[in-house]
């Protein structure tokens, strides 16, 4: 099964954006997938704003990135694009970061004003660092999403049924990518 890591860049641990990241993931771990999150709001401030890249915490934030197959990018939309804490991380990740990753944007924002979010400040940073599959994501309203006692979230019909075909078309990408995979690796092994 593939290795998903969901990247978070809410600064609030009580975002509505985890309604959304609960849902999705899961979808995966039902199917035996791999499930790691990074917090970016949790990494050492310092470590964020100076780009120590050497920082313990940091290192070991881009090796899971490193290892996994798919990467969810999450963020709240704050001024038309995803939050300035999100993209500390991003800016931390090497060159190629992305290359060979599945990538799948998960944005929430007041409302469809800043629908393309994704598109016109993720995606091209998301290029940027070396992801070629970048799937359409999910733009999610902050209303679509009810607080529910206990920490939980209530999602509206509408964004149930666009969860799961996020989440299903991340899962048929990673299947796709592995089969390739496998296919090279036996046509390099055919050829020596």
């Amino acid at each position: 099964m593939s290795h998903i890591v969901i990247i978070s860049g809410s600064p609030t641990p009580g975002s509505r954006l985890n309604g959304l990241i609960n849902y999705v993931e899961s979808k995966w771990v039902a199917d035996g997938h791999k499930i790691s999150h990074i917090r970016v709001a949790d990494l050492p401030a310092e470590a964020l704003l100076h780009a120590k890249f050497g920082d313990e915490a940091i290192v070991k934030a881009v090796g899971v990135v490193a290892e996994a197959d798919g990467v969810v990018i999450a963020s709240p939309v704050y001024k038309a694009s995803y939050t300035g804490v999100l993209k500390a991380f991003l800016d931390l990740l090497p060159q190629t970061g992305l290359r060979d990753k599945i990538a799948l944007p998960l944005f929430i924002g007041g409302s469809l004003a800043h629908l393309l979010a994704i598109d016109y400040s993720l995606k091209p940073v998301l290029n940027a660092l070396g992801a070629r599959n970048i799937l359409g994501g999910v733009y999610a309203v902050d209303q679509w999403v009810e607080r529910l006692e206990g920490g939980e979230h209530g999602l509206s019909p509408e964004l149930l049924l666009r969860l799961d075909a996020s989440a299903a078309q991340l899962v048929e990408e990673l299947h796709w990518h592995e089969l390739k995979l496998q296919e090279k690796a036996k046509t390099a092994a055919a050829e020596q």
